[in-house]
């Protein structure tokens, strides 16, 4: 009997001891549940005021809603000047990469070529940019160069040899060296944050283009000449 009663003895032991692990357990595992929802309320209240922030939603915020500085903090206004120089920047792309194709057949200079495939490089990287941060700042891009642009390229294409390596590098360089100042007016007045980033790659790419198109040889001092009077600014 006495050993009957040690028998039961230890089993109840072993129950008690069984119950108090499962209910530690049963606790533990709604302590972690309670947490887990609490953290997935915690993340769905965070991302909520992120709705309108870039990249975090499709949709592109209206002028009016930056200029009423209810876009990400930081953004700022867009100005007249802002929304041109993006305008620029995209039809700078939209002749200068097909310019930058035809020197690849037309040219006979390896200089030209290679300065050629410096713009192919460089306003496919910008074109990118510009048409991300048009359709933030909801600015309206053009989908083809201007007139006088697309006379450009009609030049070079009827243009062989010789004549067309210093008729791109001359048209060029003058467009570059005119933007290039425009770029600086941006940059030195703009209070956009994306548009301050937006002028730092466009200039570094319009300084470089500039750069392999002078390396050429072709550049005429008249051209430099005549950049240098469009960008003057008017005496007081």
């Amino acid at each position: 009997m006495s050993h009957l009663r040690d028998t039961l003895g230890t089993t109840k032991a072993r129950v008690m001891l069984i119950g108090i692990t499962v209910s530690a357990v049963l606790g533990m595992v709604l302590v972690v549940a309670l947490h887990g929802a609490e953290g997935r309320a915690n993340a769905a209240a965070n991302a909520a005021p992120m709705a309108g922030m870039p990249g975090m939603d499709s949709g592109a915020l209206t002028n009016a809603q930056i200029n009423a500085g209810q876009g990400p903090p930081g953004i700022g206004p867009v100005s007249e000047l802002d929304k041109t120089f993006l305008i620029k920047v995209r039809q700078a792309g939209l002749w200068e990469m097909p310019a930058g194709k035809l020197a690849q057949t037309h040219a006979t200079s390896e200089a030209v070529k290679r300065a050629g495939l410096h713009l192919l490089d460089g306003h496919s990287h910008l074109d990118q940019l510009v048409r991300e941060d048009a359709s933030i700042l909801g600015v309206q891009l053009p989908d083809q160069a201007s007139d006088e642009q697309k006379g450009w390229v009609q030049q070079l294409t009827a243009a062989q040899g010789i004549e067309f390596d210093r008729l791109f590098v001359n048209l060029l360089r003058a467009s570059h060296g005119k933007i290039f100042a425009t770029i600086a007016q941006v940059r030195a007045g703009t209070q956009n944050d994306l548009i301050r980033r937006h002028a730092r790659q466009a200039n570094q790419t319009v300084l470089d283009h500039m750069e392999v198109l002078e390396d050429t040889g072709l550049v005429d001092p008249k051209t430099i000449q005549d950049v240098a009077t469009a960008v003057q600014p008017p005496a007081k």
